[in-house]
């Protein structure tokens, strides 16, 4: 998609960060002046503490209701559309306790920037987010966004986008990550996507396809057919490809699928069973395992392919996984060495292997914490549940307790996990979240099973 800079409407463009595309095969979005006529930036502080604050979530309003080429109709219709995104991504993350936009007033146009403040101290509303929707003749879409603290009767933080009809709802991640980031502190993660293994069929004829959606379970998209078996997949650091395993003839490979031309590329292709392929953070080195003459290792090969893999563990039994520190320095990885399944990490070269779960049970599938200060993995001990620690194995807790959670992945901001359960009597799987308080669980909205998640980065 061709991006448009709004100077072609007669505005500024502002020298904030860019916003997302929404996919790698998309340039960045244009994040753009948010007054509807002057050209302001976007302020946006870290330095607000947790809190349970009421936010009220009005209808974006538009100067003009007009057809638009989006799939939410009129302008007016898409300011609708565009509250209840943010009004979900919000609620659905377990911190906030958002409100609207049904059954709350409705700003005019012109109301955006001057909020009737009154209206809202009598409702007890603590937080305000308002905003507007633009079509211009081209197709191309300005929406702004500003929240607003009742109390002081103060704007606390302001974002505009420019997007592309089928990018609409990017704008409203975007407006709801603004509102997080401003009044958490912490980092966003709303606008991401996540690939996971879509299944059907049944138990012994299961087919697992490659399947992308936005973090919310929107644009839902199959990448893959079918005719060949895809496991744990994984998104590139920069977006623009997806590393995944696959079986075509009953032969393990490695692929990465180009998001740009939905073409794919073989890595390595081994001749022996294979697992776990996953990113380095740099992006330049792909780690796998691989099982041979009765043992099972770690390798690393160059993400451009070919080459010849480097063997990283070299101890006895089964060592799968392989997770890379956020600063790409350690890895941590799963072995039965000692006897049962546990973690254990070394360096990036392979040297200073030890474990650190020593906490009873078994414990697999670990992922490092994208923040660097936790691991999250699978214990079993009679169930499976997830559960996280320090990468020095201290402090070990629970996050959920079902019959069969697995294979964790992280949110961009290390704030939420992500991983599949099965369901016990009929075996259908399914993508969940969890805060870190272990409180807040959501199931994920997808077309069919689902299994092997992996959350993407926060879209450049």
């Amino acid at each position: 998609m061709k991006l448009h800079h709004l100077a072609a409407l007669g505005l500024m463009l502002s020298v904030s960060a860019p916003v997302l595309a929404q996919d790698a095969t998309q340039a960045p979005l244009a994040q753009v002046p948010v007054d509807p006529e002057a050209g302001l930036q976007v302020t946006v502080s870290d330095d607000s503490d947790w809190q349970d604050l009421g936010i009220a979530i009005t209808t974006f309003a538009t100067d003009a209701d007009v057809p638009t080429q989006t799939n939410a109709g009129s302008t007016a219709a898409l300011g609708r559309a565009l509250s209840q995104v943010v009004a979900a991504d919000l609620k659905n993350n377990g911190l906030f306790k958002p409100s609207g936009p049904a059954g709350l007033p409705q700003p005019a146009f012109s109301e955006v920037q001057t909020p009737n403040f009154p209206i809202w101290s009598v409702r007890s509303t603590d937080m305000l987010v308002q905003g507007y929707v633009r079509a211009a003749a081209s197709g191309q879409l300005t929406v702004g966004c500003y929240l607003y603290d009742v109390a002081l009767k103060q704007q606390l933080a302001k974002g505009g986008w420019q997007v592309g009809p089928a990018d609409w709802r990017r704008a409203a991640h975007k407006c709801a990550d603004m509102v997080y980031s401003r009044l958490s502190g912490e980092s966003p993660f709303f606008d991401s996507k996540i690939a996971y293994i879509a299944e059907t069929g049944p138990k012994d004829r299961r087919i697992k396809r490659l399947a992308v959606m936005d973090s919310d379970g929107a644009n839902h998209r199959y990448l893959t057919s079918g005719q060949a078996t895809a496991l744990t997949p994984r998104y590139s650091p920069d977006y623009s490809k997806i590393l995944y395993l696959s079986y075509l003839n009953g032969q393990p490979s490695i692929y990465s699928y180009d998001l740009a031309t939905n073409s794919q590329k073989l890595i390595v292709r081994t001749g022996n069973p294979t697992m776990a392929p996953r990113w380095s953070p740099d992006g330049k080195w792909v780690l796998y395992s691989m099982s041979t003459g009765g043992r099972t290792d770690i390798y690393r090969i160059s993400s451009a392919g070919g080459g010849t893999p480097q063997r990283l563990t070299n101890g006895p039994g089964i060592n799968i996984g392989g997770s890379y520190s956020p600063d790409g320095s350690r890895i941590v990885f799963e072995s039965d060495r000692s006897g049962s399944q546990q973690v254990y990490v070394m360096n990036a070269d392979g040297s200073n292997q030890h474990r650190i779960s020593f906490f009873g049970g078994r414990a697999a599938t670990p992922e490092w914490s994208p923040r660097g200060d936790q691991i999250a993995f699978t214990h079993i001990a009679g169930n499976l549940r997830i559960a996280v620690m320090s990468p020095d194995g201290r402090g070990m807790r629970y996050l959920t307790d079902s019959w069969q959670d697995e294979a964790p992945t992280w949110s961009p901001n290390g704030r939420i996990v992500q991983f599949f359960r099965t369901e016990k009597n009929s075996g259908i799987t399914s993508i969940w979240q969890v805060d870190l308080t272990g409180r807040n669980e959501r199931k994920l909205p997808t077309p069919v099973g689902a299994s092997d998640p992996a959350w993407g980065p926060v879209r450049p």
